[in-house]
């Protein structure tokens, strides 16, 4: 039986327990475990010299990395100066949909195979971006508002007040990865008529419609956005594209806040150009004290937790497991990254 010198560089949600568990299925292995607990999320991440979205302890993971040939993480650093102190680092697992928090380019030089574990928060997030929708197209915190402050507004349930449904709605979904199909198979459920808009995509299943983004802008009652934030997508929602959609629609981002010009959408919401609209990721996070989402009508807001779920953290780990074993029978797993 092979012995394999691992370092579980784990935190408050994606757990060591968990990932040494999920890890335990492997076949044929035997894992000599050393670890490290990352603050992650009692604090927040940032960016650790030239990566993204990590806990700051480059020096943490330095002094836990000697010797070690295979890590798995979710907010680790793996920047160039610890990777430069990682010789015997053959393979990295990221427990997230893609290793921002790892210098990708740096590994692939070292020999360094990295995964990720892609649609690990599929189910969470695409249940979290049906909440939002839901609270947005009926107003819930503005409702819940009343009744804290003592109200009882049965005047809500005047046609101009009152909220629309899902049923019969038109809702375009930009990006139509596993949380976008998920989002869209629930929809469709509800009675929606779904669009779709990825430039990735060539046939949906039945009920799905296939639009450029601008044609699904001028349709959409309701418009929710899936894509992945690159150099091609951000700011890919500005002024003029708010200004397609139908007066009164709905914006819901459960994405990336990249993606979104917000200043513009606050002035579609306030104008009225923009009906309500639903958030859990913003421009910067965590959100400052003085932005104007927070004193905008018709907004629906979370602090980036849509894929925060126990069932999130338990799949991390198991995907993760499967690259492992992928890995050590020579084998590419599912979410291999390229440099």
């Amino acid at each position: 039986m092979r012995t394999v010198k691992t370092l579980l560089a784990g935190d408050h949600f994606v757990r060591n327990e968990l990932l040494a568990s999920a890890l335990s299925t492997v076949p044929d292995v035997a894992f000599e475990f050393r670890e490290v607990t990352l603050p992650w999320p009692l604090t927040p991440y940032g960016r650790v010299a030239e990566v993204d979205e990590a806990s700051d302890a480059e020096d943490q993971l330095i002094e836990a990395l000697a010797g070690v040939e295979l890590a798995v993480t979710q907010m680790g650093p793996f920047t160039e100066r610890v990777l430069d102190a990682a010789p015997d680092l053959r393979y990295l697992v990221v427990c997230r949909g893609g290793p921002v928090n790892v210098n990708v380019a740096a590994a692939a030089r070292r020999g360094i195979a990295v995964a990720s574990t892609p649609g690990r928060n599929a189910v969470a997030a695409a249940e979290h971006a049906i909440a939002l929708m839901m609270g947005a197209l009926r107003n819930l915190p503005r409702l819940q508002r009343t009744l804290e402050q003592g109200e009882w507004r049965s005047d809500l349930y005047a046609y101009d007040e009152c909220g629309v449904e899902v049923d019969g709605s038109t809702v375009g979904l930009i990006g139509y990865g596993a949380i976008g199909q998920r989002v869209a198979r629930v929809l469709l459920a509800f009675g929606a008529q779904v669009v779709v808009a990825d430039p990735y995509v060539d046939e949906a299943p039945d009920g799905i419609e296939l639009v450029e983004l601008d044609e699904l802008l001028r349709r959409s009652d309701v418009v929710s956005l899936h894509a992945r934030l690159t150099e091609q997508t951000r700011g890919m929602i500005g002024a003029a594209q708010l200004a397609m959609m139908p007066r009164g629609a709905v914006l819901v981002n459960t994405a990336r806040g990249g993606l979104l010009d917000y200043e513009a959408t606050v002035d579609a919401l306030e104008s009225g150009q923009l009906g309500a609209a639903a958030f859990d990721v913003f421009p910067a996070e965590p959100l400052p004290a003085d932005s104007r989402l927070l004193t905008a009508p018709n907004i629906v807001m979370t602090p980036h937790l849509a894929g925060a779920t126990r069932q999130t953290a338990h799949r991390a780990g198991t995907i993760a497991a499967e690259a492992v074993a992928a890995f050590l029978t020579g084998k590419d797993p599912a979410g291999l990254v390229s440099a």
